[in-house]
C-alpha cells in the first residue's frame, strides 16, 4: 500500500468518524501541527504524541460541525504526502462558518510507515475569527 493510499484511507475513516482507525496509523511520538506557532484556535494548536492527536480529534468532534470534507489531490514523495482538500465547517459555539478551498495537509511518515508529523496549511486568521465569534 502506498502512503497516498494510506492517507486516502485515513480520510475515509475521518469522514466516517472512525478515529480509532486513524490512530492505528499515528506514531506514538507524532508531532501534530508541527511548525505552528501558538494560536488561540483549539484545532490548530501544536500537540505532541498520540495523546495530542487524540485531543485534536476530540476538539474537532466537539467544536465543529463539518459540512464538507473533500480531499481532491494527493502528492507523494520521500515519505511525505501533501493533500489538497476543500472543507466547510461551522464553529458550534459561534455559528461562524469557514470555507477553505485548497486547504493543505502535510503528512510525514517514519520508517515504520506511521505518521510522525502532521501539519495544516490554512487561513489561520479566518479560523481565529470564526472561533472567537468575530467578523472578517
Amino acid at each position: 500500500m502506498s502512503l497516498s493510499d494510506k492517507v486516502a484511507g485515513i480520510y475515509k475513516a475521518f469522514g466516517e468518524q472512525k478515529v480509532p482507525a486513524i490512530l492505528e496509523h499515528i506514531a506514538d511520538d507524532v508531532e501534530w501541527d508541527y511548525g505552528s506557532h501558538s494560536i488561540e484556535v483549539p484545532w490548530l494548536k501544536r500537540r505532541e504524541g498520540r495523546a495530542g492527536a487524540i485531543e485534536f480529534f476530540q476538539n474537532v468532534g466537539n467544536l465543529l460541525s463539518i459540512e464538507r470534507f473533500e480531499p481532491k489531490q494527493l502528492f507523494e514523495g520521500n515519505r511525505v504526502v501533501v493533500a489538497l482538500l476543500d472543507i466547510s465547517f461551522t464553529v458550534n459555539a459561534t455559528g461562524n462558518r469557514v470555507d477553505e478551498k485548497d486547504e493543505i495537509h502535510v503528512f510525514r511518515f517514519n520508517d515504520e510507515g506511521k505518521i510522525a508529523g502532521f501539519r495544516h496549511g490554512v487561513d489561520s486568521y479566518e479560523h481565529f475569527v470564526a472561533f472567537n465569534g468575530g467578523t472578517k
